[in-house]
């Protein structure tokens, strides 16, 4: 049984729980301690040191957030002692970090920089020798500059212990310690998925996005490239939180305005691609059913999941959905339907995809992905991207009018846009399949059990004569866990939504730096509150879907459906 015990701290009694840190009761309490190795919801290793506070009676400083709280006990948070040591390990850190912080893409929005800006580090105290290291620049997705590791360990621990991939570790030991991969090769052949959520948890700038904005500025200022962008359905919700409004504040309209500014001829709404990816795996999905498919059918939509599912658990390919994401459907779409109403060649337009996710860069540079050797996308650019390009040109997103997307792509359901919360694409999915099924409307549209940020949710849904079991899974760790349960021979689930980032989308590796779930819960608010309020909530009713397979595509899982919005997975040697 929990019990409420009391605690001083400087010299003001607080009230903590049995069996709970330091820190946790500090940081309920509102007093602050940095950290820099601390993970919410992860075992501590009070590595870092940063967390250090006095507690009367100990010879020693103690890490608040490994040290169990104590009835009575007397802790001192800042004092000159404390206040020394945190100082003392930050200098330490600086002693052979690189002097970039100008150039650096963490500049300004760095934790360690933060540190000793609060600390007062003015000067280098203490000099070590530099580390000879190279930028690990190979992935299509990720930059690994080891020169500004600080050995948090915070990356290995989410990719082994959120994502259940590891492919990084701590290599070498003492001083020559590095993280990295096996054999200390490019992220590129290592096992690595792409998700960016290590990028989220680094404290500095030993790891960020591959940037492609010098491509897409270039192509921009290019006369002879037709220059169209598109936008995933969790950018909207999500890019303001760069430019200091409310976490959760839908800006589509601006930012469709923002996008114009910057030059690109036609914005277009990925939303309405993920409309058509439910047409296309909702009948792949009923098709399955009722002709003895493999099942569990498993979405398709998540890249990083998709490489996984190749890596550890290549026996399953076929249980995946063929369909492309939403993100190559419209590309794919862009480059053939739209191309030919417009009279424009498939070569010469330049295609971008404004994304929260760093793994949608390696999944636009797949050989799957090109058309006769021209890419369904040709760069992709992660939230942060975006907002960084609009800072360059000076564009306040709330200085802009609001403007709507172009058609033909600009329709959008608001199944299409709940794709960016984890259980979105299943409630969307669920919709239509039901319709297709029973040629009647689901009963009520939300389907409270698979929402909200459960790493697992799994339910059972009546569509018809039919009792459908379906589970919903974010982090990679969660969908190993239910991938070896029916390799065990588990039978009761029939579809399953995997996302790569733990909360789906909104929370995806290109969005904005850190954890904060507050933000993340409010992204997802403000997804349903859409999905709420507007009138057009099912993929199959969206009536620009319907001129679309009217006038191009004839019917899902057609010919021409499968010639653009399908494709295939192969296994790859995973490196563990």
């Amino acid at each position: 049984m929990t019990m409420n015990l009391n605690i001083e701290v400087n010299g003001k009694t607080i009230q903590a729980k049995s069996g709970e840190t330091v820190l946790t009761a500090l940081r309920r309490a509102a007093i602050q301690v940095p950290t820099l190795c601390y993970m919410e919801d992860l075992l501590p290793t009070g590595a870092c040191r940063m967390c250090v506070v006095e507690v009367e009676g100990q010879r020693n400083l103690i890490p608040s957030c490994a040290y169990p709280v104590a009835d009575g006990m007397k802790i001192k948070t800042h004092s000159p002692r404390v206040i020394r040591a945190r100082k003392t390990v930050v200098e330490l850190l600086l002693a052979n970090h690189p002097d970039d912080c100008l150039y650096c893409v963490r500049n300004r929005n760095c934790e360690l920089q933060k540190l000793a800006e609060s600390l007062g580090v003015r000067e280098r105290r203490y000099t070590g020798e530099k580390s000879e290291h190279k930028i690990d620049s190979s992935s299509p997705s990720i930059v690994r500059d080891p020169a500004k590791c600080i050995l948090c360990g915070r990356c290995v621990r989410v990719c082994e212990e959120v994502q259940g991939v590891s492919a990084i570790d701590f290599t070498k030991r003492g001083s020559k310690t590095v993280v990295g991969p096996a054999f200390n090769e490019g992220l590129n052949v290592s096992s690595c998925i792409n998700c960016g959520q290590c990028v989220m948890v680094c404290p500095t700038g030993a790891l960020r996005e591959q940037s492609y904005l010098k491509e897409v500025i270039n192509a921009l200022k290019d006369p002879n490239k037709y220059v169209v962008v598109q936008h995933a359905p969790a950018v909207s919700v999500t890019l303001a939180e760069e430019f200091g409004l409310k976490p959760g504040t839908d800006v589509c309209g601006t930012m469709t305005a923002a996008l114009r500014s910057l030059g690109f001829k036609r914005v277009f709404d990925t939303s309405f691609t993920a409309d058509l990816t439910i047409m296309e795996e909702a009948s792949e999905l009923v098709h399955r059913i009722k002709n003895g498919g493999k099942l569990p059918m498993f979405t398709s939509c998540s890249p990083g999941w998709v490489k996984f599912v190749e890596e550890f658990y290549p026996d399953m390919l076929e249980h995946v959905s063929s369909c492309k994401s939403p993100q190559q459907m419209m590309g794919a779409i862009i480059k053939s339907y739209f191309a030919q109403k417009e009279g424009i060649e498939p070569g010469k337009i330049f295609s971008v995809s404004i994304m929260p996710c760093t793994a949608k860069k390696f999944e636009c540079q797949r050989p799957e992905m090109l058309d006769n050797g021209i890419p369904d996308v040709d760069a992709v650019l992660t939230t942060r991207e975006l907002a960084r390009i609009l800072r360059m040109r000076g564009i306040e997103l709330g200085a802009l009018a609001p403007e709507g997307a172009d058609t033909p792509f600009g329709e959008r359901s608001t199944a299409g846009k709940l794709f960016g919360a984890t259980g979105g694409v299943m409630e969307a999915a669920l919709r239509t399949a039901h319709f297709m099924i029973t040629g009647q409307e689901m009963d009520s549209m939300k389907i409270q059990a698979l929402r909200g940020l459960g790493g697992t949710k799994i339910s059972h849904v009546k569509v018809g004569p039919l009792e459908l079991g379906v589970a919903v899974v974010s982090g990679l760790l969660n969908a190993r866990k239910l991938l070896d349960d029916i390799r065990a021979g588990r039978k009761d689930i029939h579809f399953i939504e995997v996302m790569t980032c733990p909360g789906g989308c909104i929370a995806g590796g290109g969005q904005p730096l850190g954890t904060n779930l507050d933000a993340v819960r409010s992204r997802m608010q403000a997804l349903y509150k859409i999905d709420r309020e507007e009138p057009v909530r099912t993929s199959h009713t969206n009536k620009w879907i319907e001129r679309l397979y009217k006038e191009f595509l004839g019917e899902p899982l057609g010919h021409k459906s499968h010639e653009l919005l399908h494709t295939h997975y192969a296994k790859r040697e995973a490196v563990i």
